[in-house]
């Protein structure tokens, strides 16, 4: 029978309560049967050749990834990386989830374009290590997870003809996924990343971040697809992208506010959430910020600041006309001051 991978990915630097939260719930982990356990660095910082990317790459069945970040940017993460699957549900919410909960409709969110090709048939459940500050309550929801995917399995062999195979004798078990792996060199120093993650699950592909971004971050796919082309180019700290996407489907894991870190704000089509919380403070602020953001980049840069002169185009202008949103009369507006 085929194991639940469970992989834990490290919090950067030496916390010494995070470390004493992922020890002890590595090692409740090896005790529970059919999982096979692995660590990593930091998710964010894990470089194409790095030996934890890999091994996540090699990954083929469920996975269950547990890290420092908020699951919706953990799960866009691993898709970036080109480890995919279908979004697995997890039961495990903080306490403060039930108060926080946000109840924004979704139906009038326009539709995204989704992740590039064919999804593997596997689910990946991602939990987020702030959550909790023991171990038990992980173990639990893994336990149930890996309950969840054994009947899956099961449900998909029963529904499969029966095949009889004669003559094939004794047959070695199959050697784990780790096992060609060294541990050592999974666990090795990965160094510090700065870089947007997409969220297909909310990107309409309007490229405005295209048009704003000044440092060849982004570009576009063989079918005009936005992506992230060039990560390394991209300033560390800075997420002023993140902050003129119509649909907030540009994440920065690690940046301190949780709606552009990854927190699963709700739908924003029409601009139907809060903006004084999530960016503090209202859409002019946030596009504002944007700006001034990209300008001390550039200066730094030894460019010149173009402030919203550049970037700030009208939204999707080929569409149809129709009633304009509450972005669409901001930059009316800047337009009309000159700024």
């Amino acid at each position: 029978m085929s194991r639940l991978t469970v992989v834990l990915s490290q919090a950067p630097g030496k916390h010494p309560a995070k470390r004493a939260l992922e020890e002890s719930l590595v090692a409740a982990l090896l005790l529970e049967p059919g999982l096979e356990v692995s660590v990593v660095p930091n998710l964010y910082d894990l470089g194409p050749d790095h030996t934890g990317r890999l091994f996540l790459e090699s990954v083929k069945g469920d996975l269950v990834v547990l890290s420092w970040l908020y699951p919706r940017a953990a799960f866009w993460l691993l898709d970036r990386d080109g480890i995919q699957g279908h979004p697995g549900e997890t039961r495990l919410k903080p306490p403060a989830d039930e108060e926080d909960a946000d109840d924004t409709p979704t139906e009038d969110r326009p539709p995204a374009i989704g992740p590039a090709g064919t999804l593997p048939d596997r689910h990946i459940y991602c939990l987020d290590l702030r959550d909790f500050n023991k171990a038990e309550p992980y173990v639990q929801e893994v336990r149930r997870i890996a309950a969840e995917c054994r009947d899956r399995r099961q449900a998909k062999s029963a529904a499969r003809p029966a095949v009889v195979q004669l003559g094939l004798g004794l047959m070695a078990p199959e050697p784990t996924q780790a096992s060609a792996f060294d541990a050592q060199a999974l666990l090795a120093p990965a160094g510090r990343r700065w870089y947007p993650v997409i969220d297909y699950n909310r990107c309409t592909n309007c490229l405005e971040c295209l048009d704003f971004c000044l440092f060849g971050v982004y570009g576009v796919d063989s079918l005009e697809r936005i992506l992230v082309e060039n990560q390394d180019q991209c300033k560390k700290g800075c997420p002023a992208c993140s902050r003129v996407c119509p649909q907030q489907a540009i994440i920065f894991p690690e940046y301190k506010s949780a709606a552009i870190a990854g927190a699963d704000t709700g739908a924003v089509g029409g601009l139907k959430i809060d903006l004084s919380k999530l960016f503090g403070g209202d859409v002019a602020d946030a596009l504002a910020m944007a700006v001034s953001e990209r300008d001390r980049e550039l200066v730094n840069d030894g460019r010149e600041a173009v402030g919203a002169a550049v970037g700030l185009p009208k939204r999707q202008e080929g569409k149809p006309a129709g009633p304009k949103d509450e972005l669409d009369k901001l930059v009316d507006d800047l337009d009309a001051l000159g700024l």
